[in-house]
């Protein structure tokens, strides 16, 4: 049994194809089904079920599978476990909500890397859903989010701020009723994909608001620009870092009882690269308090 034979089983159980998990692992699909067979000589265990069309991962796979995360993961930070550096001359992988790739995330991070320079950072965008579910298996070390409803167990939600919902309109609109933009004109919603998406909904559905949707985007950056160009309002987080160039628009209160997306970073329990993780969560900290006294 091998290192690169767990890493290879575990991508199997996150992609369910052979053929998905040789992307993953770069390899061809013939040497995945060489890796599998090896490996389940080696253990004197059937790992797959192949009666199937595609073969599935038998139910003490699974229980391997999940062993198998926490070696991987203590193989990748011996070094630096041994070094006492918690990861701190490694690489962390980072998701990030696209909401913060213009402002807070850049920010932060460049903080991040002056203070630590033999840091190195990958950082993958997505949505909230899709980063808690990469964090919980292990492909990323954590994830800057929007708090949902219940955190899985084995994961640390670490809050960063509260970003208030907020009614934009271009800079000519005359009425500053948000109830009355909302029922009157054109509206342009966030991705419902997205936690806040969700959010927005529910608040609208609790005025009792029909609105008038002309289109739905998942990029904040392009809901600016589209309301901007007066075709529509929308309404957005008011985000705690704000983006370096930002496109004018007007910005709405929604009144008393506005709902705030929490957003915050989320790491698994047990951690191997715990000090990097606090490095992370103090630079993104200060970028959020430093843009609060600007």
């Amino acid at each position: 049994m091998t290192i690169r034979q767990l890493r290879t089983l575990v991508a199997i159980a996150d992609t369910n194809t052979f053929s998905a998990a040789a992307n993953v692992v770069h390899v061809t699909h013939a040497a995945v089904s060489q890796q599998m067979q090896a490996l389940e000589a080696d253990l004197g265990i059937g790992l797959f079920d192949r009666s199937t069309r595609t073969p599935e991962l038998t139910p003490v796979a699974h229980k391997i599978v999940a062993k198998a995360r926490r070696l991987i993961e203590e193989y990748d930070n011996l070094v630096h476990s041994a070094l006492g550096d918690g990861g701190l001359a490694g690489t962390i992988t980072l998701g990030a909500l696209r909401t913060t790739l213009t402002g807070l995330t850049p920010k932060a991070m460049s903080t991040l890397t002056a203070k630590f320079p033999e840091m190195r950072l990958h950082i993958r965008p997505g949505l909230t859903a899709a980063l808690f579910l990469d964090v919980e298996r292990g492909s990323l070390d954590a994830a800057i989010v929007v708090k949902p409803n219940l955190v899985p167990s084995g994961l640390v939600f670490r809050e960063l701020a509260k970003e208030p919902l907020q009614l934009i309109a271009s800079v000519d609109e005359t009425e500053h009723n948000p109830l009355k933009l909302l029922r009157t004109r054109p509206f342009i919603r966030y991705d419902r994909n997205a936690v806040v998406g969700t959010l927005i909904d529910n608040w609208i559905s609790s005025k009792r608001i029909q609105v008038s949707e002309t289109m739905e985007l998942d990029s904040p950056e392009a809901i600016a620009s589209m309301v901007h160009a007066g075709l529509g309002v929308s309404i957005v987080p008011d985000l705690a870092v704000k983006p370096i160039d930002t496109v004018p628009v007007k910005r709405i209160s929604l009144g008393t009882g506005t709902p705030s997306r929490i957003l915050g970073l989320v790491h698994r329990e047990n951690q191997v690269k715990k000090r990097a993780i606090d490095a992370v969560f103090d630079a993104l900290s200060h970028a959020i308090q430093t843009s609060a006294s600007d």
